[in-house]
């Protein structure tokens, strides 16, 4: 008897305690699907190649999707910002959609903010309309960016010159990927300050093996789900479980890495939790 009252008597708080934990859990879920408003993200990176600073935004990851009619809420980040360039870091275009009409939106756009430079990621392989790389590419340009598929431009800006470099997604380049980055990596020769743009984080360390200054990627997608200071993504695509480089800022010794959360929302199957999608803005600067 005694043991059946002692169990009654707990049996209500705990059955209370439960269903606390599952109001608040489930509210922390929903609050984390919610989280799908861009955000603007910015970075200082510091050179003693640096004379007069430059302000560059990074878009990765868009895989078409909606930001706005006529894409203006996406441009109008971008326009706030007055960037010097803009560089887009792949999976712009989406392989796996039949429409890929708020990237073309987008495209028309952007060139008339500054100059764009644009590398592949795996999905910018084809779309519905457009067959092939070639023909994304070809696509691209027609609306005044420029392509690196590893070729790199050295330009001058604010009277500052600098390096921007990049290559194809490796699913993209296939065989020639290592051809593409010993390319670009010559660049790094003249002693201006030299940007390598390329879609994977994962392969920072091939990277490292050139003079880059700055390494500016996307991909990860920020790791799908996030738990603010604690976990910084739960599965990235080539990384898997608890992803190294999932996204924002990595210092090394020789460079530094820049990974962009990306923009992807509603066309991705599984919903980003406390991970906002982000235009990065990287302002770089004299020491």
């Amino acid at each position: 008897m005694e043991y059946l009252r002692f169990i009654h008597m707990i049996y209500e708080p705990i059955v209370f305690l439960i269903k606390l934990m599952m109001i608040i859990l489930t509210s922390i879920f929903i609050l984390g699907i919610f989280s799908i408003k861009e955000k603007i993200v910015p970075y200082t990176v510091a050179s003693n190649k640096i004379n007069n600073d430059l302000k560059i935004v990074l878009i990765t990851d868009l895989h078409s999707c909606y930001y706005g009619d006529n894409m203006n809420t996406l441009i109008e980040d971008i326009k706030s910002q007055n960037p010097d360039l803009v560089l887009l870091g792949g999976d712009i275009y989406n392989d796996k959609k039949s429409d890929n009409a708020n990237t073309d939106t987008f495209l028309k756009q952007i060139s008339s903010i500054s100059k764009c430079y644009f590398v592949t990621g795996n999905h910018d392989s084809k779309t519905e309309t457009l067959k092939n790389t070639q023909e994304v590419k070809k696509a691209t340009e027609k609306y005044g960016l420029t392509i690196l598929d590893g070729i790199y431009d050295t330009l001058e800006i604010n009277g500052q010159k600098i390096n921007i470099c990049g290559v194809d997604d490796p699913t993209i380049a296939k065989n020639s990927f290592y051809k593409q980055l010993d390319n670009t990596g010559k660049a790094c020769d003249n002693g201006n300050f030299s940007i390598l743009l390329s879609h994977r984080p994962e392969l920072i360390d091939k990277y490292r093996k050139y003079d880059f200054d700055l390494v500016l990627s996307g991909h990860a997608h920020g790791g799908q789900w996030r738990i603010p200071k604690l976990i910084n993504g739960v599965i990235a695509p080539h990384q898997g479980l608890f992803p190294k480089y999932a996204g924002g800022r990595y210092d090394f010794k020789d460079t530094t890495l820049i990974v962009s959360r990306g923009l992807a929302r509603e066309s991705t199957p599984v919903p980003r939790i406390f991970n906002n999608p982000e235009v990065v803005v990287i302002n770089i600067t004299s020491i």
